[in-house]
């Protein structure tokens, strides 16, 4: 009798072990380190969906147009969003919010890192985006330019004959 009982508590405590590391677990993921979240979704190269429904807009850039309600799809725009898609999607990403935090259309502006790399950088400098400043968010306007210069130069993707 007296085992039996032993192991009806061991077995009461190991539940309840179960159950906080189930808790743990599900509260460590379910919190957000401040300015990092997890991509849900991209858009197209310069726009991606963030899992808390909130989208985001990269800040100094403008890739060609995928989804426009009056345009064919523009030339290197399925490039640029596969890109976009092979560094952030399923991703968790850091946010640099420059002067003004949102667009006209609800959209977050950032400078957009993923394990050190600014996203909007990396994509001027493989000629998947050209630069498109906006004052006052030009925090990197001139880094940009530059990177821009250099793509054009090498004719690297959309600079390419």
């Amino acid at each position: 009798m007296r085992r039996n009982r032993r192991n009806s508590i061991s077995s009461k405590n190991r539940w309840l072990y179960y159950l906080i590391i189930i808790l743990f677990l599900f509260f460590y993921f379910q919190s957000e380190e401040k300015g990092v979240y997890l991509v849900a979704r991209i858009i197209d190269g310069d726009t991606i969906e963030l899992s808390n429904g909130e989208k985001v807009r990269y800040i100094g850039i403008d890739t060609p147009e995928l989804h426009h309600p009056q345009k064919e799809v523009e030339y290197y725009a399925r490039e640029a969003y596969e890109a976009n898609r092979r560094l952030v999607e399923g991703k968790r990403v850091r946010l640099e919010l420059d002067v003004e935090e949102r667009d006209r259309y609800g959209r977050i502006l950032a400078y957009v890192y993923i394990d050190g790399l600014m996203v909007n950088e990396w994509l001027v400098a493989n000629g998947y985006a050209r630069v498109a400043t906006f004052p006052p968010n030009v925090k990197y306007a001139e880094r940009f330019l530059q990177l821009e210069r250099e793509a054009r130069q090498a004719k690297i993707g959309l600079w390419a004959d």
